[in-house]
């Protein structure tokens, strides 16, 4: 058995024809007979008991081609994807070309292999680093926080239901005189103003007193969830029944020393001030990330395997499932609220996965071209950290980890840093830069 040619068809595509003696083929056909003869069956011979060439003369000559080569591929064309030095990004297409007893078998395998792109004008991308000023209103909106945190609630039952009360109701809805699936409630709480229920629902409580019974007149929204309710009109049996609403303790510095660590109003602010500062230093930085990653992909037009988008795609739609499961869903019943159905919702993400597939890609070269290496205690110090987060030892880590993989996952890392490094903070407004590039060139003076 051996590798008969490698040809490169197409650009990320290569084609590798294989040769299987005679000799071997036929010890394989021998073998696949052996593990299948206990199974079969043939009227006047006990299972189990029949020749193979009476198998073959029953069922054809190829009855056991197909487990043969099935079981020398596989090793074979690993054997020469290696010898080729080829890059896979899909399980290889096989097809026999021609198969015999006296000539034996040649088959292909058509190999998408990784695409080499090129990326230039990675160094000195120029993206807008500007970090938000904190200001007094943001700093009471915190604070405001800690007022809620430790509000008392209030019943009330002298006055009729005001917007931002806490109301207690019992309802049913209906299409005309048939109530519907899912409309129903009891002792369910509700703050009016929150639009936690469909518009205009809400808005039709407040006024009522405790013991009302009355009908909320509501119009489904268009792009409801649900599109068999979408754009219908439908009617709620309502009942009020209970009424409250919270009342805000005075900001002192009594609360705040029975509220949080600091012993005075203006601590607390001071230390509000700090940490959101620290956050509009972090939302800037990942901002000017963000930006220059969006170029670096723009920078990537080398022709990538479509099989690589689809790859990103399944993963991407598999950890969506998997966060839905947590939550008590599944795709199934999102697809049933949202109207979707795979295809459509496999499309919602075709851009994330081209963009991600694309920065990788680029990433891998930057570090490449530049020759970034991961040492080895940059390694386990990774590890390590993967390690105490989960609460195991390193070497569980290391078990379950590929260390090839974890060190391309650093040196892409590290590729992005590289290319932060050495951007450019440029913070000129759009319409003012966008002028510098369309200004005349200045003619040189000779």
């Amino acid at each position: 058995m051996s590798l008969k040619s490698s040809t490169k068809t197409d650009v990320n595509t290569t084609e590798l024809v294989f040769t299987i003696d005679p000799e071997t083929f036929e010890a394989a056909v021998e073998k696949e007979y052996q593990r299948q003869k206990k199974n079969i069956r043939i009227n006047g011979f006990r299972k189990g008991k029949v020749s193979r060439k009476l198998a073959e003369k029953e069922f054809g000559e190829q009855a056991f081609y197909e487990g043969a080569i099935n079981s020398l591929v596989g090793p074979e064309v690993e054997a020469g994807v290696r010898e080729e030095g080829l890059d896979l990004v899909d399980t290889p297409n096989l097809e026999v070309s021609s198969i015999s007893k006296t000539e034996g078998v040649e088959f292909k395998a058509v190999c998408i292999t990784k695409p080499v792109v090129e990326i230039s004008g990675y160094k000195g991308i120029k993206a807008a680093k500007i970090v938000r000023e904190v200001t007094d209103e943001d700093v009471e909106k915190q604070v405001e926080m800690i007022r809620k945190k430790n509000a008392r609630v209030v019943s009330v039952d002298d006055r009729a239901a005001r917007m931002d009360d806490e109301v207690i109701i019992d309802f049913e809805g209906f299409f005309g005189d048939e109530a519907f699936e899912g409309g129903k409630g009891e002792d369910h709480p509700l703050r009016l103003g929150s639009g936690q229920f469909i518009p205009g629902f809400e808005d039709q409580i407040v006024g009522h007193n405790i013991g009302d019974e009355f009908d909320v007149n509501v119009t489904f929204p268009e792009d409801y969830q649900m599109t068999d309710y979408a754009g219908k009109e439908a009617v709620f049996k309502t009942k009020l029944k209970a009424i409250s609403y919270e009342e805000l303790p005075e900001i002192n510095d009594d609360l705040i020393k029975d509220a949080t660590e600091f012993d005075t109003v203006d601590e607390y602010k001071a230390d509000i001030r700090e940490k959101l500062e620290e956050a509009a230093v972090k939302q800037a930085d990942a901002s000017f990330e963000n930006s220059i990653m969006t170029q670096l992909i723009d920078k990537v037009d080398s022709p990538i395997p479509n099989c690589m988008f689809e790859q990103r795609i399944d993963a991407l739609v598999r950890s969506f499932d998997q966060q839905l499961r947590s939550q008590g869903m599944d795709l199934k019943m999102y697809f049933q609220y949202t109207g979707m159905d795979m295809d459509s919702f496999r499309e919602t993400y075709r851009d994330r996965a081209v963009g991600e597939v694309k920065l990788r890609l680029a990433l891998e070269k930057i570090a490449e071209i530049e020759n970034l290496e991961i040492g080895e205690d940059e390694i386990n110090a990774g590890l390590q950290e993967i390690a105490a987060a989960n609460n195991v030892d390193i070497e569980a880590v290391k078990r379950v980890i590929p260390e090839a993989d974890y060190v391309e996952d650093l040196k892409v890392q590290k590729a992005v840093d590289f290319v932060k490094e050495n951007a450019v903070v440029d913070n000129t407004p759009v319409e003012e830069s966008a002028a510098e590039d369309n200004a005349p060139a200045e003619e040189s003076a000779e």
